[in-house]
């Protein structure tokens, strides 16, 4: 495993463990699949976790398996405050509490403000003591490192590492990202800085991998190499020295493994001429074929009205990557064989998804274009037959 420096000279790995995707059991997280997982990526020398309050269960399983392997001062955790549920000091140190109990715990090595995305914000939450009762945090120890989640413009990311005094950043990033979000402009502003940045979507919710188009999976089953889609994606990750820590939402022994063999060798200049050229013919065939940029976060989640927005976009996308039959097939599955359907046709355009997509996507306009796309008269006679014959 390699490893770089944050702020203040600890070792981080460049490979950091991304919780959220946890696999699923039953609705809730399969927590003997998670530990197995977790526990082989530690031992192989991975001590980065990230989680957040708002994934559901997700720092109670990460703090159940430190607790029964007995790993805390073996790992940093880094977790979120939601800070768009707060309204005063007093909310922070609630949701904070409930935070420490889940992950059992009492103190936090990392901690972020969850999706800070402009000045505006951050200055009403100064004005609501957020900063004061940050640095008191810091101060005793119970917060032991200061940072922020950006979803955003390359511009407004420059202004808010300004802002405060900041000990790390965690950004959206990847290749197809490259100019977009706070982008390379914005990495090697806050390395500039001083500040570690940790790197979340390397994959772009797994679109850089299983949802590739086929042209681009065809690019890589002829690579004589034998290179993967993850390892080059990462890999172009590692090439850059700005870069901290790669976070990968990692759910099945095989990825742990690829993920870890790749990491060993993540050194800055890593990148061969062979690899970029392949990860520029890779994406000029991605471009030919998405529709919406939605990297599956889940942020603009739930919809009032029940619309499985991230599922929807991504058949959306499918059908244009990986033909008409796959895409339309996959919708119908996870949108009308349930008890409450999750149709996009269901949307009212009340835009509340809208206010919460860090990608800041068009997402009313872009449901009506997948719904047309979606939703023929095929789907719709199977959608009422599945609700008659009740066969969800």
């Amino acid at each position: 495993m390699q490893y770089r420096k944050d702020k203040k000279g600890n070792d981080i790995s460049v490979l950091g463990y991304g919780c959220m995707r946890f696999t699923k059991k039953g609705g809730s997280i399969d927590i003997d699949k998670a530990e197995q997982e977790v526990m082989a990526a530690i031992r192989a020398g991975v001590n980065y976790f990230d989680t957040a309050y708002v994934y559901p269960g997700n720092e109670a399983a990460v703090g159940e398996i430190i607790e029964r392997n007995h790993c805390r001062r073996d790992i940093y955790l880094a977790t979120k405050l939601p800070h768009y549920l707060i309204k005063s000091v007093d909310g922070a140190q609630r949701l904070f509490g409930e935070e420490l109990k889940r992950l059992r715990t009492d103190y936090i090595d990392y901690y972020l403000m969850h999706m800070l995305t402009d000045i505006p914000t951050w200055e009403k939450l100064k004005k609501l003591g957020i900063a004061d009762w940050l640095e008191k945090k810091r101060a005793s120890g119970e917060i032991r490192n200061i940072g922020f989640s950006y979803h955003g413009n390359t511009e407004m990311f420059r202004r808010l590492v300004d802002a405060y005094d900041w000990d790390f950043c965690q950004i959206q990033y990847n290749y197809m990202d490259e100019t977009s979000q706070a982008g390379v402009e914005g990495l090697k502003y806050a390395a500039a800085k001083g500040l570690p940045v940790i790197i979340m979507e390397p994959l772009r919710g797994g679109r850089l991998v299983d949802l590739l188009p086929e042209t681009a999976k065809e690019l890589f089953r002829r690579d004589e190499k034998g290179r993967t889609p993850a390892e080059l994606a990462f890999k172009w990750l590692y090439d850059q020295p700005e870069v901290t820590c790669v976070l990968s939402g990692m759910n099945s022994m095989e990825m742990v493994g690829q993920n870890i063999k790749t990491a060993c060798d993540a050194v800055p200049g890593c990148m061969t001429d062979d690899d970029k050229a392949l990860i520029e013919l890779v994406k000029a065939e991605i471009q030919k074929y998405v529709r919406v940029g939605c990297t599956g976060c889940g942020y603009c989640m739930p919809c009032p009205k029940g619309v499985d927005i991230p599922g929807t976009f991504r058949c959306y996308n499918a059908i244009y990557s990986e033909g008409k039959r796959s895409g339309r097939r996959d919708y119908l599955q996870c949108t009308a064989f349930r008890r409450d359907t999750a149709s996009a046709s269901q949307c009212i355009g009340c835009g509340k998804c809208e206010t919460h997509c860090p990608q800041q996507l068009p997402i009313r306009s872009e449901l009506k274009a997948a719904a047309g796309e979606l939703e023929g008269v095929r789907y719709k006679v199977m959608k009422t037959a599945i609700r008659v014959f009740r066969l969800w």
